[in-house]
């Protein structure tokens, strides 16, 4: 019992920050699950791409009503997305867990790194790509921007989907920097959209980590129903906290993290 709630109460967590920032909540669960619960890597990560599919699920209700999902973007994007998130899926069943917690923590520092050379969000340009605009309500004023680089960030989008399918993150650890410092969208819609595309491409990862055996109800449903509920309260705090907030606390968990699995590919004990 003690487990379950420990689980629950992890999940929850998980659910506000991978809401929040866009990210799934994979880069807390697979860690928390692999370290503190003793959930081998590969079944940890077949439990975080469920519990994304629940987080993408509940924010996207909270974001698209606010306008800020971009749908033609996370569309386009997505389409790469999920080939890469096939391959990653196909890789991760085939090789050594250590390696993949080598993988992952190598992936949170470059993010965290990029995120941090600067220290606040982008300013928007408007363009004839995919323009879009949204009301933030921490900045008080309507923000409108188009895309730029589109060709880029297609080709990036498969490895982010490598990515998720690989380390069950969603993929979001990586596109959120795609879209906000290559792509030039807004911080706040980068997440929104993020948020959306997710979803997709963890459903994509599910299907082969169903298949192998490694979704063991035991850990994804008790992890499903605390990511749900956190969920709810992560897009309303990124709705209304300002943009540098958000960078930070990004860079805060993601180095924490990358931290301990780099101990735990490693063969330290944390």
């Amino acid at each position: 019992m003690a487990v379950i709630i420990g689980i629950l109460a992890v999940a929850f967590a998980a659910g506000v920050f991978g809401s929040m920032l866009g990210v799934g909540g994979g880069v807390i669960m697979v860690p928390v699950l692999s370290l503190a619960f003793g959930v081998p890597i590969k079944t940890a990560i077949a439990t975080s791409i469920v519990c994304v599919i629940a987080t993408s699920s509940m924010a996207q209700s909270t974001f698209a009503a606010r306008g800020m999902t971009n749908m033609r973007l996370g569309m386009v994007l997505e389409v790469a997305t999920t080939v890469g998130a096939v391959a990653g899926g196909v890789t991760a069943v085939l090789i050594d867990g250590r390696y993949l917690q080598g993988a992952f923590a190598v992936v949170l520092f470059y993010v965290a790194w990029q995120m941090g050379r600067r220290r606040g969000d982008i300013v928007p340009v408007e363009t004839a790509l995919m323009p879009s605009s949204y009301y933030d309500p921490a900045e008080g004023r309507q923000v409108t921007y188009g895309v730029h680089g589109l060709g880029v960030g297609f080709g990036l989008s498969f490895v982010a989907g490598n990515v998720s399918g690989l380390l069950g993150v969603g993929g979001g650890a990586f596109k959120v920097p795609i879209m906000n410092l290559l792509m030039g969208v807004p911080l706040k819609a980068t997440i929104a959209t993020s948020n959306l595309m997710i979803g997709v491409t963890a459903a994509t990862g599910a299907a082969i980590f169903y298949g192998r055996g490694y979704m063991d109800p035991h850990w994804a449903v008790p992890a499903a129903l605390g990511i749900l509920a956190g969920a709810r309260l992560g897009p309303r705090l990124a709705i209304h906290l300002p943009s540098r907030i958000l960078i930070v606390v990004f860079e805060i968990v993601l180095a924490v993290f990358g931290v301990l699995m780099l101990l735990k590919a490693l063969g330290v004990g944390v």
